[in-house]
């Protein structure tokens, strides 16, 4: 079992210090507030969300910065796009019990929370219904009675949102009950929060992570070299001693990081904070995303020049999750 005198940190002020307002992320980077109804209709739908310590590292009169282009409202989210959905994973056919997801052997994603620290424009669970899944109370309980009676379950994958948008000691009930769970064997988590905000990395995370009984594993989300500042070098060093293995996906952008330096800086960029690139990721097709969609074919191309370029160990694996496929599906 997890220590229950574990300290709480201070990251909860970082945490509340958001931005929510279109025309304020425009004034704080001194840019004019051009928004079209368009755009003001696609943050009504999908809030704008963003910590202030991440927009600091936006490049101020930039409206093309990438980091920016990841959080911003346009107007191209309205689109209605052929081939582009609510639910682009079908992830609603993978659910046996409320707050399980079931899509490949020997591991499960459970929905912590629906909650995220940032609001990225391209997320593939932006209209993900999210009150129907999050499991709480009696909810959890049948979750957690389900993946008991699986033994055939040896990792869970804590997802959302993002499952570090909880409390420490609402994460530490989890991974309480999680650990005493014989054939759950290995623990993952899926989080942007150490990226966007690396006050999330708080003495009790690290210490409930340090003290989790089985395999420890954690998933970043950074896409860009220019999010990865010495803020969150730091962070992932303080998980790394908690003998966490870092891994990261990121999601191929038009506009963001589609080009061959900006993929080069990135893999480096990673491995210098002690973190492994993992997956590339092809966009899921989500309503409002189409704008950030590259060709499986200029995919193909830069993976192949990242080859060219890296030793194999820096080169991410190429890939899309399809519906109802065993594991993602290789695009090289």
């Amino acid at each position: 079992m997890i220590t229950q005198t574990v300290p709480c940190g201070d990251w909860q002020p970082a945490g509340a210090d958001l931005i929510t307002d279109l025309a304020e992320l425009r004034r704080v980077l001194d840019l004019p507030d051009t928004s079209s109804p368009d755009a003001l209709a696609a943050a009504d739908g999908f809030a704008v969300r963003v910590p202030r310590s991440y927009v600091a590292r936006m490049r101020k009169g930039d409206p093309d910065d990438p980091l920016l282009r990841q959080v911003l409202a346009s107007a191209e989210e309205v689109d209605v796009v052929p081939g582009y959905s609510a639910d682009p994973l079908e992830e609603r056919d993978s659910t046996p019990v409320p707050g399980i997801l079931h899509k490949y052997h020997g591991r499960v994603l459970l929905m912590v929370t629906g909650a995220c620290a940032v609001h990225c424009r391209y997320c593939f669970r932006r209209h993900f219904p999210y009150a129907e899944h999050v499991p709480g109370g009696e909810r959890l309980a049948r979750a957690l009675d389900w993946l008991a009676g699986r033994d055939d379950i040896q990792e869970v994958i804590l997802s959302g949102g993002d499952p570090l948008s909880v409390s420490d000691r609402r994460l530490r009930q989890l991974l309480d009950a999680l650990a005493g769970i014989p054939h759950v064997q290995r623990l993952r988590i899926h989080t942007r929060q150490p990226v966007v905000m690396p006050e999330r990395v708080s003495d009790g995370l690290l210490a409930m992570l340090a003290g989790w009984p089985g395999g420890r594993v954690m998933v970043l989300h950074a896409n860009h070299a220019r999010e990865l500042d010495d803020s969150v070098r730091k962070a992932c060093q303080q998980l790394a001693q908690a003998g966490v293995t870092l891994l990261n996906q990121a999601v191929l952008l038009k506009g963001v990081n589609d080009g061959l330096e900006q993929q080069l800086a990135l893999a480096n960029t990673l491995f210098d904070a002690g973190v492994m690139p993992y997956y590339l990721h092809q966009l899921d097709r989500v309503q409002g995303a189409a704008h950030f969609q590259v060709s499986d074919e200029a995919a193909r191309r830069l993976h192949g020049q990242l080859q060219a370029r890296l030793p194999g160990y820096l080169v991410p694996r190429l890939v899309q999750e399809l519906p109802g496929a065993a594991s993602k599906t290789a695009l090289v």
